[in-house]
């Protein structure tokens, strides 16, 4: 059995994502929704980058470690709002992820690398932050795009798809537009990057 620092890592990020109340249905089970979520950041991680570090596979599982503890509701409406949500998030999962890493074994450096992923520091300068950045983007292309884009009006949705498309490297690009979708879903990315085949 691996008794790595990593494997005693990934096993708590699972074990505190499997708290989640809320679930989900994939694969013919159902998940508690972060514990899912975690395991698709890491799917897409993987995939663009085969070599990837201990360290981006982990702020990867972490993405949205525990996300459910901090509501939207607990914000105020509006984009003001919706940012400081946002950021209180982000160092959340940044801190959790510490703790969990430093009982799992890992020293700073580590742990300083996880945090900075996490809180989105230095991201274009970084590659390992923009596989993480894509791998978001292409997990909310390839599992939510769809039932957001049902329930959304249509400017709002073309909006949000050409906000996520300038996050996205050339290779996620790429990814994303070999994702199966359904032609309602298609012509809103082509109209989101201004016509067939652009972008």
């Amino acid at each position: 059995m691996d008794d790595s620092p990593y494997a005693r890592a990934c096993e708590a990020i699972d074990r505190a994502n499997a708290a989640d109340p809320r679930t989900e249905e994939a694969d013919g089970r159902t998940w508690p929704k972060e514990q899912l979520y975690s395991r698709r950041m890491v799917d897409w991680t993987a995939r663009l980058r085969p070599d990837a570090t201990e360290e981006l596979l982990l702020a990867a599982r972490a993405q949205h470690l525990m996300r459910w503890s901090i509501p939207r509701t607990d914000f105020p409406d509006g984009r003001t709002g919706y940012l400081r949500w946002r950021e209180t998030l982000k160092r959340f999962h940044a801190d959790r992820a510490e703790a969990i890493l430093r009982e799992a074994g890992y020293g700073d450096g580590p742990v300083a690398k996880v945090r900075t992923l996490l809180l989105r520091k230095n991201l274009a300068e970084d590659p390992e932050g923009q596989t993480l950045e894509d791998a978001a983007c292409l997990v909310f292309l390839e599992h939510e795009f769809a039932p957001f884009a049902a329930k959304t009006e249509r400017a709002k949705v073309v909006d949000i798809l050409r906000k996520t498309w300038e996050k996205m490297s050339p290779a996620a690009r790429e990814a994303a537009l070999g994702l199966p979708m359904k032609p309602g879903e298609k012509g809103l990315v082509e109209e989101a990057l201004g016509g067939p085949g652009k972008g």
